[in-house]
């Protein structure tokens, strides 16, 4: 089993920046495959990063060691609110979907 924890999120002005974390513990054997998803209300839930794209906001990056990975956000609007999940996808050694309980990002003035 493993264990996903996010932190970081809270209310941000519009153009601000925010950085989330998700760690994970237990059977942890890779956290290069873990992803960022988010939800707003009334919306399905969306893959955020890793993706790759001209001038993205959104970044990932990991620190293997601490089996963290963390989301830097920048230049956030109010449509960046949503609830965010830090995802472990199934792979070739586990066949778990693992998420996490989620964080909340509101982007508001």
């Amino acid at each position: 089993q493993v264990q996903l924890v996010e932190s970081g999120g809270g209310l941000v002005q519009p153009g601000g920046s925010l950085r989330l974390s998700c760690t994970a513990s237990g059977r942890v054997f890779s956290i290069v495959p873990m992803r960022w998803f988010r939800q707003a209300p009334g919306k399905q839930r969306e893959l955020v990063a890793p993706i790759i794209r001209v001038k993205e906001r959104f970044t990932i990056s990991r620190d293997n060691a601490k089996n963290t990975v963390y989301l830097q956000m920048n230049s956030l609007t109010p449509d960046d609110t949503a609830v965010y999940y830090c995802n472990l996808p199934p792979t070739a050694w586990d066949s778990s979907d693992y998420w996490g309980q989620g964080t909340q990002v509101t982007v508001s003035s």
